[in-house]
């Protein structure tokens, strides 16, 4: 390749940049809030060049908003010294790749259609990794365990100034997310008063991921840690109750069970999980989750009445139905024998008379 070139980048040590293919026009502007689009693929520093990730097999570009707290900040630094169109293989030492392993999972889940900062976990990436033990990926846990410097081959798409596009969620700064929420909140209110489910859970969902993207640069447990956390479990109770009217039931037992497990004393996941649970016929469930309802909230006395009372005819319908299924099938027995009975006289009659001929015919 005539336009390859090898550079040290400078004022970064550790890294080694190589143009594969130039770009086009003057070095763009990378201010803060700018959005860069382009693809990316990882490698592994082996003989195979072994491929861990490759935006182009799953079809879709990355973006990230320069001066926006991306975890692999690094990237920045790379894409900054490109052209449109460029195409360019850096090779990055340990001290740059370190955090690449939840980075990778994060752009895995948007993949897959999961959520990338995992909101419904109730904590944040670090802590889950440290309480599992275990991102969900081999190649990754084990890049976890033992960093390795890293090839990244970089495509520059396009740049847009902050004035040039619609800034999303994802791309405000901390003080904007935190400003959106209850903007958002507010939102999800009145389109779920108003029969909308689908579109409140956007909202709150969106909501939720605000906080969450704030929440992860505090440190677990702390008082500002835990404002946000009571603000993403009031939201998505809110979400569970869309969930609900939508007949989503195991999905609310899903995200409920994540909350108490994380705060046992939250009432109002007991009885949201204890509705999902009686409408799924777990009696047991339902009416342990609403007993433990009353131990946290007396004052929901008269709701959780209203719920078991449901709940008991529900079940005596369904107790019911199972008695006419048995009732039913042994019933269906006695016929079954009946029928076959004159078909086996039937059978041996033909018998009888067909050894009558034979004894005929020797005679």
């Amino acid at each position: 390749m005539s336009d390859m070139q090898d550079t040290m980048l400078t004022g970064s040590g550790g890294i080694k940049k190589t143009i594969l293919h130039g770009g086009t026009g003057d070095l763009p502007k990378f201010i803060t809030g700018t959005k860069v689009t382009f693809h990316f693929r990882t490698q592994l520093c082996d003989d195979e060049r072994t491929v861990i990730d490759d935006s182009k097999k799953v079809g879709t570009p990355m973006e990230i908003v320069i001066g926006n707290m991306f975890k692999l900040d690094i990237w920045e630094t790379l894409l900054s010294s490109m052209r449109i169109g460029e195409v360019a293989e850096f090779w990055c030492d340990t001290i740059h790749t370190g955090v690449y392993p939840l980075v990778s999972k994060s752009m895995r889940r948007i993949a897959e259609g999961k959520d990338p900062v995992e909101w419904q976990v109730h904590t944040c990436g670090m802590a889950n990794m440290f309480a599992y033990h275990s991102l969900g990926y081999d190649d990754l846990d084990e890049l976890m365990k033992e960093p390795k410097p890293l090839y990244f081959v970089l495509e520059l798409l396009r740049v847009q100034q902050p004035s040039e596009y619609n800034r999303e969620s994802w791309a405000l700064s901390d003080e904007e997310r935190l400003k959106a929420v209850p903007v958002l909140h507010g939102q999800g209110n009145k389109l779920y008063k108003q029969g909308h489910y689908q579109e409140a859970t956007q909202k709150y969902k969106e909501a939720i991921i605000c906080i969450k993207n704030v929440q992860t640069k505090e440190k677990a447990w702390d008082v500002p840690w835990l404002k946000l956390e009571k603000m993403a479990n009031t939201l998505t109770l809110n979400y569970c109750q869309c969930l609900l009217r939508m007949e989503e039931y195991y999905e609310v037992i899903e995200h409920t069970t994540d909350i108490i497990n994380q705060h046992p004393g939250i009432a109002k996941a007991f009885y949201l999980r204890g509705k999902a649970h009686k409408e799924v016929w777990n009696e047991a469930e339902a009416r342990q989750d609403f007993s433990r309802v009353l131990d946290l909230d007396p004052g929901m006395k008269k709701a959780v009445k209203k719920e078991l009372a449901v709940l008991n005819m529900r079940m005596e319908e369904k107790n019911q139905e199972d008695r006419n299924k048995r009732k039913l099938h042994s019933s269906t027995i006695p016929l079954l024998a009946s029928l076959h009975k004159p078909l086996v006289l039937m059978l041996g009659g033909r018998e009888e008379r067909e050894e009558e001929e034979v004894e005929e015919r020797r005679g």
